[in-house]
């Protein structure tokens, strides 16, 4: 049977074929579909994790209870997860493990674009890299054979394009395989020095052997044309680039074991054609590999090492003229990201800007905070960096200013990694007040569920994370709720906080907007003649509300009826659809 599928619906399907049984995973672009594809599959038992480092462990724990065992991440996921993952290189694995990375070159839902390659090369760790979905299914389904025939956990490398990118891919049925039996074997598993010392030189011999394979391997695969003057080395989605602008003009060695490289088949390869050309997205991985051997390349030279590359960039970078694409004749308006009509957000961060309040930012729906006219968010780092963040900049800050910060978080991102900086927050009393931003699931990865909701990853219940009693517990004794539609509330309770020499939380707590079990209100519109156009209800901007013919305007097709911007009109001018004030 034969499907047009996505790549991360073609990596679960990949895992399922290779005889999965665990997978347990925290949504990030563009890796999320991977594990929301895999847990329609009943034979696998799947997961949402607070965090990557806990889906690295989990999964490693069944890999060494005798099961295969894949966890998935974006590429600042595995920086979380970097913490086992360069000991499970000394570790090895029992039954075979694969761990999931997609990067995602030119942002497009990302704080950075790093290149993972780098980690596999660091934590001496094998990683595969697919060119398209049928690869995303067989690689993934191989990476098993790889992880227990070398002892290893095993990187798959996916990317923006790769993964939400269709192709045909042909199914097969899972072979059944039994479990792998746990035997103690403490000079394996248990990493204090004595035992460590004693597995790094299993480390060394296992990646000579993968680089052995790397020479031999059908992971990487040539493509000779005879006649051909230029050679190009190439992996991932450059290779289809390369193949769309070149077509049989030049050979191709397609690279599918990123790490370790081969070398002689390079050399060999290189041997073949008068001009070498390296072609990849991000850094320079494979043409540094490609020098360090002898061989003369052109590679970022041609190629930027930022953003992605295209078919058109690709053609332009070699001087050759391509139709890359169609643009269109209208010239459209830039849309850039907002909160949604209705976004509970809104109301908490219109206070924030309103008291001239610095915030340090996290990473979520919520940084698009950010953006003008609220303009609400100072600094964005990491998951779970504004609640560090914030007791580092309050330590050190005094006279003005002081006690006029807080640091906003996210539900599923305080549950990932802002608990710890609470517990920084409350050992070393700083006097920090922490806005926990709790719409009740995981928003921007696309309504994930969390430890905060009630509920597991099919949906069905759960234990539910108090986050009240979380904070209380680890020693915060002013936690505030509040509901973010009134702003009297909020401003109210903002600055009682803030007048506070102790460390608090407010919980910022209404649902997604977007959430089906949330029930919306009528649309309001606007009087006209009683609208004033002093443009106030503008300053929470909203995507329904906007100017029309010099009076405010609310757009009956997004409005949600949310209430927050009748509470900014001073001239009583917004009203609902049915005419009544509220």
């Amino acid at each position: 049977m034969k499907k047009l599928l996505i790549g991360n619906e073609a990596v679960a399907r990949g895992l399922y074929e290779g005889g999965c049984r665990f997978i347990s995973s925290y949504p990030g672009t563009p890796s999320t579909e991977i594990t929301e594809f895999a847990a329609k599959n009943d034979e696998i038992y799947c997961e949402w994790a607070p965090n990557e480092k806990v889906a690295c462990e989990a999964a490693f724990g069944a890999s060494l209870g005798g099961v295969r065992a894949a966890c998935a991440m974006k590429h600042v996921g595995l920086n979380v997860a970097a913490d086992p993952l360069f000991t499970l290189s000394y570790t090895g694995v029992n039954a075979g493990m694969v761990i999931c990375v997609a990067d995602d070159p030119a942002m497009h839902s990302s704080q950075n674009e790093q290149d993972s390659r780098h980690y596999a090369i660091a934590a001496k760790v094998p990683m595969l890299e697919p060119a398209d979905s049928s690869e995303a299914l067989e690689f993934s389904k191989r990476a098993f054979l790889l992880s227990e025939e070398y002892d290893t956990p095993v990187l798959l490398r996916m990317c923006t394009r790769i993964a939400h990118a269709q192709s045909i891919v042909g199914f097969s049925e899972p072979l059944p395989l039994p479990d792998k039996k746990y035997t103690k074997n403490p000079e394996k598993y248990i990493m204090m020095p004595a035992y460590a010392k004693k597995r790094h030189p299993f480390v060394e011999k296992r990646m000579n052997d993968l680089r052995a394979l790397a020479e031999t391997s059908d992971f990487n695969k040539e493509e000779i044309h005879e006649g051909a003057q230029i050679g190009v080395i190439t992996s991932g989605t450059a290779y289809q680039y390369i193949k769309e602008v070149l077509g049989d003009s030049a050979s191709i060695l397609k690279i599918g074991l990123v790490n370790p490289l081969p070398v002689e088949r390079i050399k060999n390869f290189a041997k073949k054609v008068k001009r070498v050309i390296v072609c990849e997205e991000l850094d320079g991985v494979i043409e540094t590999h490609c020098r360090s051997i002898g061989i003369e390349v052109e590679g970022k030279s041609l190629f930027s090492q930022i953003g992605e590359l295209s078919q058109s960039s690709v053609a332009a970078s070699l001087g050759i003229k391509h139709q890359g694409g169609y643009s269109l004749d209208e010239n459209l308006p830039v849309r850039p990201p907002v909160m949604c009509a209705g976004c509970p957000h809104r109301g908490m961060y219109y206070t924030l800007a309103k008291n001239k309040v610095t915030v340090i930012g996290d990473i979520g729906c919520y940084t698009l905070g950010a953006q003008a006219p609220l303009c609400a968010v100072d600094t964005t780092l990491c998951m779970g960096a504004s609640v560090s963040g914030i007791h580092g900049f309050n330590k050190v800050q005094s006279g003005e200013g002081s006690g006029k910060t807080v640091a906003v978080i996210g539900d599923s991102t305080f549950i990932h990694s802002g608990v710890t900086g609470l517990i920084n927050i409350s050992y070393n009393n700083s006097a920090s007040t922490v806005v926990i931003l709790d719409n009740s699931i995981t928003g921007m990865t696309g309504h994930q569920q969390n430890p905060t909701t009630g509920y597991n990853i099919k949906g069905d219940p759960a234990t539910k994370i108090d986050l009240e009693t979380l904070c209380r517990a680890v020693g915060i004794n002013s936690v505030r709720v509040v509901d973010p539609y009134d702003l009297d509330e909020c401003d109210r309770v903002l600055k009682e906080e803030l007048a506070k020499d102790e460390p608090s939380v407010i919980i910022s707590r209404r649902p997604c907007v977007l959430l089906k079990y949330v029930k919306t209100g009528d649309p309001f519109v606007v009087s006209g003649d009683k609208c004033r156009s002093c443009k106030m209800c503008l300053k929470l901007g909203c995507p329904a509300i906007s100017m029309k013919n010099g009076k405010a305007h609310v757009d009956p097709t997004l409005c949600v009826g949310c209430g927050v911007c009748v509470q900014l009109c001073k001239f009583d001018a917004i009203h609902n659809s049915g005419g009544s004030m509220r």
